[in-house]
């Protein structure tokens, strides 16, 4: 059987390569079916959604000022590093979730914004959800048009 000889020397290297942890404040924001995890870090002002500059994946002016919506009002909005996976759900639904992520995520970062936020209404879940199809109809209330005769 071989001796395996393990050089402390070596490990105290590899340790010292490790760089530390980048602090970071992550939230997940929910609307419609899209699902949007945020995360916010001090640093250089850019907005990646799915690895594509802001301006990129929503080529929508509005949508753009819906998702930045919660830096302009807390005066932040040179100040983050923002980093988002999203996925599920349209444009417009994908947008709102990253406004309520991006919103949350701020409230872990200060919870002196908490009255701004709420204020303007960036707390809240919005819960409206496409009605179900029920049978019998065209669709969720939509019915055949009736005839008398």
């Amino acid at each position: 059987m071989a001796k395996i000889n393990i050089n402390t020397q070596e490990n105290t290297e590899l340790t010292s390569v490790v760089k530390p942890p980048i602090r970071y404040f992550e939230a997940v924001g929910r609307r419609k079916e899209a699902v949007a995890r945020v995360r916010i870090t001090e640093g250089t002002p850019k907005i990646l959604v799915n690895d594509k500059e802001l301006n990129l994946y929503f080529p929508s002016q509005d949508l753009q000022e819906k998702v930045i919506f919660p830096l302009r009002i807390t005066s932040t909005l040179n100040k983050f590093f923002v980093t988002v996976k999203v996925k599920g759900g349209g444009l417009t639904g994908q947008a709102e979730a990253i406004r309520l992520g991006l919103s949350r995520a701020l409230l872990k970062f200060d919870e002196t914004f908490k009255p701004i936020l709420r204020a303007n209404g960036l707390l809240t879940r919005d819960a409206r959800v496409v009605e179900r199809k029920k049978y019998g109809l065209r669709k969720a209330r939509r019915a055949r048009q009736w005839r008398k005769r």
